[in-house]
C-alpha cells in the first residue's frame, strides 16, 4: 500500500485542468486514498464526466467559492498565470503546485514507480508493461497518456507498491519523478521549442537515469547508440534489448507480419531462446517496444505465458495506428498520433505490411517550432505514402513566430518531386478524398491535433 504521509497534510485538494489525461488520473487516485478532492476545466469531456461518476465535483468554468475552502491547488501546465483561479490562490495564500511537480510527489508514496520514457512509443510501451503487471495480478497504480480499453480509461488505481507511469522529457518534467525503474526507448530531436539543441535534449536524459537508486532498474534500446551510451553515466548495470545490435540482452528474430502488419517474432535471451510473441499492432517498431517491456517484466518475475496473453490481447491505445471503420465498405481508414518524422516513417514501414491497394495521409503539423526545424525531415517520412494531403499547423501552445506555413511544407515536397495538395478545410479534405479514394485503398489521419476529427467524417454513411 503506498504511503502517503508526505501529502496527509493536504486533506483538501483543488485541480485545474482537472479533466487533462495526466491530471484526471491523479484526481482519481487521490480520492482513492480518501482526499476531498475536486476541480476546474474549461470544458466537458468523457475525463470529466468519469470523474463526476466517481463523487468528484468539476466545474466547467471557474468556481472560487470551491478553490477557497481548498488546503492545495494543483494546476496543469496549460493553466496561465492570470488565470482568475491562480490568481484567487495566491490571493488567499493557498499553496500552488504544478501538475509535474505534483506527480513526482505521488511516485514518492509508492516504493516502486516504473518510468517508460523515450521521444517514441512512450504510450503503446506503457500500455504493454501495465497489461501485463495486470495478466500477472500485480495490481499496479496506472497512468498512460491515452485511453485504453482494458482500463476504460487513462489510469488505475492499484493496491500495490508499484506505480507505472509515462514518464515524458518536454520541459524536463520527466526529472521531477522518483523512479526504481526506467524504460528509455529512444532518444530523439524533439521539443526543439524548449531544448533548443540536441545536446541538451541527451542531458536531460543523463540527469534522468541518475535519478535511479544504486537497487534500480534500467532497461535501454540497444539499437539507439544515444540510449545505450546512457550506461556510462550510472553503475546500474542495463538490461538491453535490440532487434539490430546483436550484442543485446533480448533480440528479437526471424519477425513475420500478416495480413494486417502485426508481427510474430522469436526472443532470444542471452542467444539462447526465451519464446514466440505474437503481437495485435502492426510494425517493426512496436517489436522494438514490445522488447522492452518483455525485458522490465521478466526482471519483475512476470511469467512468460502471462506476458504472451497480455502482448497477444493488447490491440493498441487510442490514437496509435487505430482503426477507425470504412469508406463505403471498401477504404479503410485509421488514425495515428504520429507528429515527428521517426514517427510517421514507423507508421508508414508499419502500413507497407498490410495489404492495400493506395495508400492516402493526412498530415496536420503539430506546432510551427517543430514544422520549421524539422521540415526537410517530414517531406522525407511524407514520401513513404502514394498520396499526400497536408492540413494546416496545429498551433497548440504557439504563436506563429516562425514564419511558416503548411504551403512550406508542400512546396518541399513538390521541390522534391512528390505531389501534395494543401486543404485547409476538413470538409473540403473529406470530399476530396471520397472522390478519389478506390477499393482497398487506406487512409491514414496523422498528427497530434484536431486531424482526429477527420476519420469519423469520412466513416459516416
Amino acid at each position: 500500500m503506498p504511503n502517503i504521509d508526505t501529502i496527509k497534510k493536504y486533506q483538501k485538494i483543488y485541480m485545474l485542468g482537472i479533466g487533462g489525461v495526466s491530471m484526471s488520473g491523479i484526481a482519481a487516485i487521490l480520492k482513492n486514498w480518501g482526499f476531498s478532492v475536486a476541480g476546474s476545466d474549461s470544458s466537458d469531456s468523457e475525463n470529466v464526466q468519469s470523474l463526476i461518476e466517481k463523487g468528484i465535483k468539476v466545474t466547467i468554468g471557474h468556481n472560487l467559492e470551491e478553490l477557497s475552502t481548498s488546503d492545495l491547488v494543483v494546476y496543469s501546465a496549460a493553466i496561465q498565470d492570470d488565470d482568475p483561479e491562480i490568481l484567487e490562490a495566491h490571493r488567499l495564500h493557498i499553496p500552488t503546485i504544478e501538475r509535474a511537480d505534483f506527480l513526482g510527489e505521488l511516485t514518492r508514496c509508492y516504493k516502486d514507480t516504473i518510468c517508460i520514457s523515450g521521444t517514441h512509443g512512450k504510450t503503446t510501451t506503457t500500455s504493454m508493461v501495465a497489461l501485463c503487471f495486470l495478466e500477472a495480478l500485480k495490481d499496479p497504480s496506472i497512468q498512460v497518456g491515452a485511453y485504453l480499453k482494458p482500463l476504460k480509461g487513462n489510469y488505475k488505481v492499484g493496491n500495490s507498491d508499484h506505480f507505472i507511469i509515462e514518464a515524458c522529457e518536454y520541459v524536463e518534467s520527466f526529472l521531477k519523478f522518483s523512479p526504481k525503474a526506467e524504460i528509455i526507448l529512444n532518444i530523439d530531436n524533439d521539443h526543439l521549442d524548449y531544448f533548443k539543441t540536441f545536446e541538451n535534449i541527451k542531458n536531460a536524459f543523463i540527469k534522468y537515469v541518475k535519478l535511479l537508486p544504486q537497487d534500480g532498474v534500467l532497461v535501454l534500446n540497444a539499437d539507439d547508440p544515444n540510449c545505450l551510451d546512457l550506461a556510462s553515466y550510472t553503475n546500474i548495470l542495463p538490461i538491453t534489448y535490440g532487434i539490430e545490435n546483436k550484442k543485446a540482452d533480448y533480440l528479437a528474430k526471424n519477425i513475420h507480419f500478416d495480413r494486417d502488419g502485426f508481427a510474430e517474432f522469436d526472443v532470444f535471451y542471452k542467444n539462447e531462446f526465451f519464446e514466440t510473441i505474437k503481437l495485435s499492432i502492426p510494425g517493426t517498431h512496436n517489436v522494438l517496444n514490445a522488447l522492452s517491456c518483455i525485458a522490465l517484466c521478466t526482471h519483475y518475475g512476470i511469467g512468460k505465458e502471462a506476458l504472451k496473453i497480455a502482448l497477444s490481447n493488447f490491440t493498441g491505445a487510442h490514437r496509435r495506428f487505430e482503426f477507425k471503420g470504412k469508406i463505403d465498405h471498401k477504404v479503410s481508414v485509421y488514425d495515428d498520433y504520429g507528429h515527428h518524422p521517426t514517427e510517421i516513417l514507423a507508421t508508414a514501414k508499419a502500413l507497407s505490411h498490410k495489404n492495400f491497394h493506395q495508400s492516402w495521409v493526412v498530415f496536420q503539423p503539430h506546432t510551427y517550432s517543430r514544422t520549421k526545424n524539422l521540415l526537410e525531415e517530414f517531406a522525407t517520412s511524407l514520401l513513404n505514402f502514394d498520396h499526400i494531403i497536408i492540413l494546416d499547423i496545429y498551433a497548440a501552445r504557439e504563436k506563429n513566430t516562425h514564419n511558416v506555413t503548411s504551403k512550406d511544407l508542400v512546396n518541399q515536397l513538390l521541390n522534391i518531386g512528390k505531389n501534395a495538395n494543401y486543404i485547409p478545410d476538413f470538409k473540403d479534405c473529406v470530399s476530396f478524398l471520397k472522390n478519389q479514394v478506390q477499393e482497398n485503398d487506406i487512409v491514414i489521419t496523422l498528427g497530434a491535433g484536431t486531424v482526429t476529427e477527420i476519420g469519423p467524417m469520412l466513416i459516416q454513411d
